[in-house]
């Protein structure tokens, strides 16, 4: 199915508690690309994410988010937060064809259970949340976004539970998934970044700076010696930026 995946701009400064969150800042989602976007903590990278994703955030922002096709942004966006939020008394099954179920619409079952096998939790499908380790509740939390087949994708420190491997095979599955879709990256992880941004910003108290990237396809090999270079000077760069 081909997808409208519209590049998505956002333009303007937040305030919390009264306090500059960020500055003014330009940052654009080019179309069909990942855009990957670094930072410390607290300087509002997950604000971002939901201010684009259309929801609450105890900051006050001004400034504006717009597609490039002029349309609106909702209904259009999936979003996979840092925490997995599954329902606690749901299935994983149940937890991956959620969004199918607010929306009052009857889940396509087979394509669920396709996912969760792609994410290796096919012997965990009837489960609850509760028995699951961290990293499994994340993968159930990534097959619920792909479950949902939207061109603009948000994902905030998607790997961030799975072992190193896991992590590897997971970014492979995204990549793969989510081809030309239009998705905003944060993570922490400078290989990460590395592996798999189009365009790579860095986010500080003092805005935001175009990193260096490399060319494609996605997702590149970890152990491209060109990787693991830019990994090196994106680690620089955020401690500088620090």
């Amino acid at each position: 199915m081909t997808l409208a995946a519209p590049s998505v701009h956002l333009s303007g400064a937040a305030m919390l508690e009264g306090r500059p969150l960020f500055g003014q800042l330009d940052l654009t989602m080019a179309a069909q690309s990942w855009t990957c976007l670094l930072g410390s903590s607290g300087v509002g990278k997950t604000t971002i994410l939901r201010l684009i994703a259309g929801l609450d955030t105890a900051a006050i922002f001004d400034g504006q988010i717009t597609a490039s096709d002029n349309t609106p942004l909702r209904g259009r966006i999936a979003y996979m937060a840092q925490t997995d939020l599954l329902l606690p008394w749901a299935s994983v099954l149940d937890n991956v064809c959620l969004g199918a179920h607010l929306r009052g619409q009857t889940a396509d079952k087979d394509k669920a259970e396709a996912i969760i096998a792609r994410v290796g939790l096919t012997a965990h499908k009837q489960k609850k949340p509760a028995t699951l380790s961290g990293g499994q509740r994340q993968r159930a939390a990534l097959a619920r976004t792909l479950m949902e087949d939207r061109p603009i994708v948000l994902l905030d420190e998607p790997f961030s539970a799975l072992d190193s491997r896991t992590r590897s095979e997971m970014q492979e599955l995204a990549a793969e998934m989510l081809d030309g879709r239009t998705i905003l990256l944060v993570t922490h992880d400078p290989g990460e970044a590395a592996r798999l941004g189009h365009v790579i910003y860095i986010m500080s108290s003092q805005g935001l700076e175009t990193a260096d990237s490399l060319s494609p396809p996605l997702p590149r090999s970890f152990a491209d010696k060109d990787v693991l270079a830019l990994q090196s000077t994106l680690l620089t760069q955020l401690r500088s930026a620090g």
